[in-house]
C-alpha cells in the first residue's frame, strides 16, 4: 500500500475548504465580494458573476478533489 502525501493532501484540503467558503458566503453576504461587483462592472452582471464563481468557488474545488486524491495515491502535486 502507498503512503499518503501530507502535503498534497492538507493543500487539498485548503483548496477545497476554501471553494465551499466562497459558495456560502457568496450565498449568504454576496456584498463581501468587492472582486465580484469590479468584475460585474467589466464583463456585465452575469458574465461577470459566472467568472467570479468560475475562478474563486469551482476551479479551487476541483483543485481540491484533485490534490486531496494525488495526496491519497502518494503523489506529490508539485
Amino acid at each position: 500500500m502507498t503512503e499518503m502525501h501530507l502535503i498534497s493532501l492538507g493543500i487539498g484540503a485548503a483548496s477545497f475548504a476554501f471553494g465551499v467558503y466562497t459558495l456560502i458566503l457568496r450565498a449568504r453576504r454576496p456584498e463581501k465580494f468587492a472582486k465580484l461587483e469590479a468584475m460585474k462592472k467589466v464583463w456585465g452582471k452575469t458574465p461577470g458573476t459566472i467568472i467570479h464563481v468560475v475562478a474563486y468557488s469551482v476551479v479551487p474545488l476541483l483543485f481540491g478533489v484533485f490534490a486531496i486524491l494525488a495526496g491519497l495515491r502518494g503523489q506529490s502535486i508539485f
